[in-house]
């Protein structure tokens, strides 16, 4: 079975970290003999490259996805928020830390110590809630919130 975390607060990947980090994936594409494959949006593991002839995953199984967002919080960094390991990946013995580690281990991050999205409280009060202690709006005699005129 497939275990997928939402990873809480957020990882944040450093700027010359995630600079490090996307080299090494793509020198590790599994199109050139490695083991990853790197899109805007989501990095995969796969457990072998893919065949070199056909440019096809063969018989290579994907052990997790790490899901990122580019340039959040701040431009150059990168987010992972969430983080899927496959039943193959499972089986093969993989976690969502060792799968982090796996990716972060290239910037000399791991999950453990990897910075973390601050978390903001939420708001004290709805700030387009009309509040009942304040004067109607009126203009020239008409009762604007109840739509007529006095």
């Amino acid at each position: 079975m497939e275990h997928t975390e939402i990873i809480r607060p957020a990882a944040v990947l450093p700027e010359q970290a995630a600079i490090r980090i996307l080299d090494a994936l793509r020198r590790g594409d599994v199109s050139r003999g490695g083991m990853w494959n790197a899109s805007s949006a989501l990095w995969q593991r796969y457990s072998k490259a893919w065949d070199a002839l056909t440019g096809l995953r063969g018989d290579a199984e994907l052990i997790g996805t790490i899901c990122v967002a580019y340039d959040t919080p701040t431009r150059f960094t990168i987010t992972v928020y969430r983080v899927t390991v496959t039943a193959a990946g499972v089986a093969a013995g993989w976690s969502v830390t060792r799968l982090c580690d796996d990716a972060f281990g290239y910037g000399g991050l791991t999950l453990a110590n990897c910075p973390r999205a601050e978390l903001r409280a939420p708001a004290r009060a709805d700030p387009f809630r009309v509040r009942s202690d304040l004067p109607r709006p009126s203009i020239a005699g008409h009762d604007l919130a109840a739509g007529r005129g006095q």
